[in-house]
């Protein structure tokens, strides 16, 4: 299995209004180190996963949306809790949706809120 990883950050605010995330009940930020591996089982005609430019571009357009966004405001997000796996799903399906998804066999999603705490979060494509 081959994977190619790009990375790029994004910063939102949002709350987590559940009596479980104590004080993030209330709006606060978060800045999301945001890495995405893409799989394919063999490589392209050109020998690559994915063109690099073209990853780094579909990821920068998936996470676009979120940027310097409040999430409690965003229409796809009402009534749902933004926890970073949920964040790290949504960002997996829009990047899949950019890249077209040809010959991959997933896209995995990192979202580092912290150098100590992450959540991932692996879109299957073909089985």
């Amino acid at each position: 299995m081959f994977t190619l990883t790009v990375r790029d950050h994004v910063m939102v605010a949002h709350s987590l209004p559940d009596p479980a995330f104590g004080p993030a009940q209330r709006l606060h930020g978060a800045t999301y180190v945001v890495e995405a591996s893409l799989e394919r089982p063999d490589l392209d005609e050109h020998g690559i996963v994915v063109d690099i430019g073209e990853a780094t571009a579909a990821l920068a357009e998936a996470l676009e949306p979120l940027a310097y966004r409040n999430l409690d405001e965003l229409e796809e997000f009402v009534g749902r809790l933004t926890t970073t796996e949920v964040l790290a799903r949504w960002v997996a399906e829009r990047l899949a949706d950019r890249l077209g998804a040809a010959g991959l066999s997933a896209v995995t999603v990192v979202l580092r809120e912290h150098p100590d705490a992450w959540a991932s979060y692996r879109l299957r494509l073909r089985w």
